[in-house]
C-alpha cells in the first residue's frame, strides 16, 4: 500500500505544483520563485508521502549571501526533495542533459535556471561548464552529484573529476553534504518504501583556492573524504578511500573495474 500511495501521491502533487510555479515566476518575475514552491511545497509532501523523516544537521555552515558549490552523494530518488529542504538556499542543480526533455520535471529544470550538461559531447560540456562557473560567480549557488548514479548498496561511489572542474573555474567554496538512510528508505530503482530517518549533514565548506587550477583530482578526494568521513559518522557504509576516482565515461564505478552504466 505505502508504494501505490507514494507514487500516486508523488504524480498528483507533481501536477498540481507544476502550475504553481509557473503562477510564482509570472507574479514575481524571478526564476528562484520555482524553488520556493519546490522547497517549501512539493518536497515535504513527498517526503510525507515515503515515511521519511529527516534530520538535518550543520546548516549554520550554509551561508545565504556566499555562492558556494553543494556537493552530495547520492542513495535514492527521494535525496532531491530531501536535499531541497536540508539547504535552505536557492541553489540550481546540475542534471544531465537528457533529463530537460522530461514532462513537468525537465520542464521545471529549464524554467527554475537549472544547469544541463552535455556529458556525451566534450566541447558542449565544457561550455556547458563555462556558463555554469559565470552563473557561480555571479551569485548562484549550485548543488551537484559527482557519483554520477545512486549508489545501490549505500556505500560512497567513485567521483567523477568534471564536476570538480566547475568549483576551480568559479573559485567558491565546497560545502560536502552527506545523505545516509535514503537508500533504506527508497533503494536504487525500486518504488518499494520503508519508512523511517533520512540523515543530512552539511560539513564545513572547503576553500577551493588552495587547490592549483588543474588539480580537479585532489580537490575531488578532499571532498569525497569529507563526506565518507560524514557518512560513517551518520552510521553508514562510507566507501573505498582508494578506489576514489571514476574513470572518463563511467558512472559509479572506479577505473581498475570501469563498466558502462545505463
Amino acid at each position: 500500500m505505502r508504494k501505490l500511495f507514494c507514487i500516486l501521491t508523488a504524480g498528483v502533487w507533481t501536477l498540481v505544483c507544476f502550475p504553481l510555479t509557473l503562477v510564482a515566476m509570472l507574479v514575481t518575475l524571478r526564476s528562484s520563485s520555482a524553488l520556493w514552491v519546490v522547497r517549501e511545497l512539493w518536497s515535504p509532501v513527498l517526503l510525507w508521502a515515503g515515511g521519511a523523516k529527516l534530520e538535518v544537521s550543520g546548516q549554520e555552515n550554509v551561508d545565504p549571501k556566499r555562492p558556494t558549490i553543494y556537493v552530495g552523494n547520492h542513495q535514492s530518488t527521494i535525496d532531491i526533495p530531501a536535499h531541497f529542504m536540508a539547504v535552505p538556499v536557492p541553489f540550481r542543480f546540475v542534471a544531465k542533459d537528457q533529463l530537460k526533455w522530461v514532462p513537468l520535471i525537465g520542464w521545471y529544470l529549464a524554467l527554475g535556471g537549472h544547469v544541463f550538461i552535455n556529458r556525451t559531447n566534450r566541447s558542449k560540456a565544457i561550455s556547458s561548464l563555462e556558463a555554469a562557473a559565470a552563473k557561480i560567480r555571479g551569485g548562484t549557488s549550485i548543488f551537484l552529484y559527482p557519483e554520477g548514479t545512486r549508489s545501490s548498496d549505500g556505500r560512497v561511489l567513485p567521483f567523477k573529476k568534471g564536476p570538480f572542474a566547475l568549483a576551480l573555474k568559479a573559485r567558491v567554496p565546497i560545502c560536502p553534504v552527506t545523505i545516509e538512510g535514503s537508500g533504506d528508505l527508497m533503494p536504487k530503482d525500486s518504488w518499494n518504501i520503508t519508512p523511517g530517518p533520512v540523515r543530512v549533514r552539511v560539513g564545513k565548506p572547503i576553500d577551493t583556492t588552495g587547490f592549483a587550477e588543474n588539480d580537479r583530482e585532489g580537490l575531488a578526494r578532499a571532498v569525497r573524504e569529507a563526506i565518507i568521513a560524514d557518512n560513517l559518522a551518520m552510521g553508514g557504509k562510507g566507501g573505498d578511500s582508494e578506489d576514489a576516482i571514476a574513470s572518463a565515461g563511467h558512472e559509479g564505478v572506479g577505473s581498475a573495474h570501469a563498466t558502462p552504466t545505463s
